[in-house]
């Protein structure tokens, strides 16, 4: 038995000191003052705070096939101290995950990690946009949604049939939003850095445009579609009249995307180089906005791991993507709940119950009855990003170095301690 003393235990709805007892794997009780047994183990949460598990709907952990940049059980531990304990990866592995067999890899591979790992199948055979996967296949060997993140779709007659396909089968799509007419391979946004820097751009209405496209598709199709890593101040204000409309659209966007701008590439460089790319401050201000009245539902950090040789190529040439699972948390703490924006609550509704329910899998509560995921964090103690400390095998964050308010002190997955502050792992 495990006893959680003291905390301030946030479910969603309230906030209040309460203990938090679990037994076998699942929340025994929530009460004010649950005695001590000789037999548990106690963790004193006096002044820190109690919330469901974190459910992480989008990362890239690389296996199979990519190893040297991450792999299931090293991203798992990073989750894990991110106070994290779902994870849902992308399929642009090698091979592609758009077959049983590999996803059945993935989740075998997962069973030793120490949170929950959920693998998203292909829509597309190679994520090549040409033919589209079994769906039926892919649900059926664990696939807890579809995606070809990283290759947008750009035929909508394609798109249209997989919507249609996903509804038969009630299966989620989530959409990677970009024509890729208009973004090739380009490295960042089109505007002031793209013209300092000499460099295409990657223009906001190459997402703009693939949003509204794909949200017609699902008012269509009935098809439930959810909108990947919004980054633009347009995509946020055609969700919100889809929404407003009866559309069946949800959305996520990622803490760079509410934080940083283009100059930041002019800082950072390659390790500010993501897709979508980030964009003004126009745009960083949309995004919260969105946040805070929920128009995008979801919080995820779109954890993409490269090497530091891949990192170190010219701009141009060097892949898109940061790590974010280890900062993700201290992230929307700092710049949206310690700016007033979003109350502990409403975040942990965008980074745990909300991305559960779009999903439809068991998380993201913390109830009597329900597992025993949970994350505790001090919301005030503040500590500097140093990258040698991760646990992801990848250092390509451009939050390196910055001070942030908010840290996760323990996480708990299945009744067990996952991660430990302290120095201890249960895992």
């Amino acid at each position: 038995m495990l006893l959680i003393k003291g905390g301030r235990v946030c479910d969603g709805v309230s906030v209040s000191v309460r203990d938090v007892l679990i037994e076998h794997g699942k929340i025994a009780g929530i009460d004010a003052d649950i005695p001590e047994t000789g037999d548990m183990r106690v963790i004193n949460a006096l002044g820190l705070v109690v919330v469901p598990g974190l459910v992480d709907m989008h990362v890239h952990f690389r296996e199979p096939g990519y190893e040297y940049k991450e792999d299931i059980l090293t991203g798992a531990a990073a989750a894990a101290a991110g106070g994290v304990t779902t994870c849902c990866c992308m399929p642009n592995t090698l091979p592609v995950a758009d077959n049983a067999d590999t996803l059945r890899y993935i989740i075998n591979r997962a069973k030793g990690a120490p949170v929950r790992v959920l693998p998203i199948g292909a829509v597309t055979i190679s994520q090549k946009g040409e033919e589209l996967t079994d769906f039926a296949a892919l649900k059926a060997a664990g696939a807890v949604a579809l995606s070809d993140d990283g290759n947008a779709i750009q035929s909508a007659g394609l798109a249209r049939r997989a919507m249609k396909l996903a509804f038969d089968n009630g299966l989620l799509i989530i959409s990677h939003c970009e024509d890729s007419g208009m973004v090739g391979d380009h490295a960042v946004n089109e505007g002031a850095v793209s013209v300092k820097l000499g460099l295409p751009g990657r223009p906001a209405i190459a997402e703009e445009i693939m949003v509204a496209r794909d949200i017609m598709l699902a008012a269509e199709t009935g098809a439930r579609v959810h909108i990947a890593h919004v980054s633009t101040a347009a995509s946020v204000e055609i969700i919100r009249k889809a929404k407003a409309a009866g559309v069946g659209v949800t959305a996520e966007t990622c803490p760079h995307y509410f934080i940083l701008t283009e100059d930041e590439v002019l800082r950072r460089g390659t390790l500010a180089r993501v897709n979508p790319p980030l964009r003004t401050e126009a745009d960083v201000a949309a995004i919260i906005r969105g946040l805070a009245d929920g128009t995008i539902d979801a919080i995820a950090t779109d954890h993409a791991p490269h090497s530091a040789a891949e990192k170190a190529r010219p701009l141009a040439e060097a892949p898109g993507g940061m790590i974010g699972l280890e900062t993700s948390l201290s992230l929307a703490l700092t710049f949206l709940h310690q700016t007033g924006d979003l109350s502990i609550n409403e975040l942990i509704a965008l980074m745990s119950t909300n991305p559960a329910g779009i999903l439809g899998i068991k998380a993201g509560a913390l109830r009597p009855g329900e597992a025993a995921d949970a994350a505790i964090f001090d919301p005030d103690e503040e500590w500097t990003v140093e990258p040698e400390d991760f646990k992801s095998k990848a250092r390509n964050t451009p939050f390196a170095g910055m001070k942030l308010r908010g840290k996760v002190k323990y996480t708990i997955c299945r009744g067990n301690i996952v991660y430990d502050y302290g120095g201890c792992h249960v895992v």
